[in-house]
């Protein structure tokens, strides 16, 4: 309950609505940031506007933000019928494309899509309802935080998984946890009473829990994230290791060359004891001409000293080897070893894992970097928009049955590897440790 205005039970009253015992948790809560995660018709939307227009007194400018404006269109129509209902609407435009809300009171209701991710920095908003949060980016999400700083602003997201990796669920996990940036909430599909009256029991629920596999009604409809199991890497997380890098110094370049899959460049400096992937070259059904020729459009290319390449990249198949492409053509030297599949990963997991000293990892991704953080589990793949993570083979009980992951979704990993391998060695010692915990895992 704010201190300054009506209550929002007062203002919820004049719109003639009726929280639920589970979306007052949600509109009592005082962190900045919340995250509603909602299942399917679970009333997100309705709760988002109630929410805003409960806690707008004395704001002068709210967001109603999507990853399309398209995804604002509801919230836009929700937004006119209560400034209406209170009596406030002084103007509203008839298109939410963009859309912008004049209220009585001097508040401003727009829309913005991230679609323009560059007209994000032009104004600083009190208050951001962002509309299906999980159809946005994490640089996007970064970009909102940026806008509210000046005014210390508050952020509400809402939306449905879109399935259970990327930035959403790993938020909505920390969210969970005793903090004091964020916190999110579950708003199962069963909690809007007005459309299945009878709640968790409601006859339609029951059915949607017999057809569809339990994961996916538990996203759907509960609200609750399911990540894939057996992720190679279940150390990365959005929050610790994706950050926006200035890029400074020298450039050098992991590569893992392709074709069908991927062919991944990751443009790579080196901070101090920080290795810091500063932007990304992934591409699928391009030769490593091509590929070079988009490297050398990039701001930083004529900063780079060298890199590391698979090894296989030296051998020739009837035309000249890969390595030898990059010399020839980009005049860059591609350094390469033997690199093991598990002593690879061992050195990737050790720069993945936070140092006590400084509480932080010892290696960061750009946003731009969106190839190999799909892998991780980051984020959609670019080029289906789907789940696709590097993750180890798994038996029918869902346990892990091999010590070597699966040979794909890893092309910007791999590059990674065979970088952090030529620049700092093996992790040695490394390969005991996680022996035992695949056995454990077991």
């Amino acid at each position: 309950m704010s201190d300054k205005g009506e209550p929002k039970e007062f203002i919820f009253d004049l719109l003639g609505y009726n929280p639920s015992v589970e979306q007052w948790w949600i509109h009592q809560d005082e962190h900045r940031q919340r995250l509603v995660a909602g299942g399917e018709r679970s009333g997100k939307s309705f709760l988002g506007v109630n929410d805003l227009f409960g806690s707008m007194y004395g704001m002068e400018l709210i967001w109603l933000f999507g990853a399309d404006y398209s995804e604002t269109s509801q919230e836009y129509l929700y937004c006119i019928d209560a400034a209406a209902k209170l009596g406030i609407l002084k103007f509203a435009s008839k298109n939410y494309n963009p859309g912008e809300i004049i209220l009585s009171t001097g508040t401003i209701i727009r829309t913005v899509s991230g679609t323009d991710i560059t007209k994000i920095g032009r104004e600083a908003p009190d208050f951001i309802l962002v509309c299906e949060a999980a159809k946005i980016d994490y640089e996007a999400y970064l970009r909102l935080n940026a806008r509210l700083a000046q005014k210390r602003g508050d952020l509400l997201m809402t939306g449905t998984f879109e399935g259970s990796v990327g930035w959403y669920p790993q938020m909505y996990a920390l969210g969970q946890t005793p903090n004091e940036d964020i916190k999110s909430f579950s708003l199962p599909t069963w909690t809007n009473l007005a459309v299945f009256p009878q709640g968790r029991e409601d006859p339609e629920i029951l059915r949607q829990e017999r057809l569809l596999p339990s994961d996916l009604f538990q996203e759907r409809f509960a609200g609750v994230p399911c990540p894939p199991a057996g992720l190679v890497f279940d150390e990365f997380r959005i929050n610790h290791h994706v950050r926006e890098i200035e890029p400074d110094g020298a450039v050098y370049l992991a590569v893992d060359p392709g074709y069908a899959g991927a062919y991944a460049v990751e443009a790579v400096q080196i901070t101090g004891d920080r290795v810091e992937a500063i932007d990304e070259v992934y591409e699928q059904g391009l030769t490593t001409q091509q590929v070079i020729k988009i490297c050398q459009m990039r701001p930083w290319w004529s900063r780079v000293e060298g890199g590391a390449i698979d090894i296989a990249a030296r051998q020739h198949q009837a035309m000249p080897a890969v390595a030898e492409v990059w010399l020839k053509e980009a005049e860059i030297h591609l350094r390469s070893r033997k690199v093991r599949i598990v002593e690879g990963i061992e050195r990737m997991r050790t720069f993945l894992k936070i140092n006590p000293l400084t509480n932080q990892p010892n290696i960061f991704f750009d946003p731009r970097c969106k190839g190999i953080i799909s892998e991780f589990g980051g984020g959609p793949n670019p080029f289906t928009g789907q789940q696709a993570v590097y993750r180890y083979r798994m038996g029918r009980e869902s346990e892990i049955v091999s010590e070597e992951p699966e040979d794909k979704n890893n092309h910007g990993i791999k590059a990674m590897i065979y970088f952090l391998v030529d620049r700092f060695g093996f992790a040695h010692g490394a390969r005991k440790e996680r022996v035992a915990k695949v056995t454990t895992l077991r």
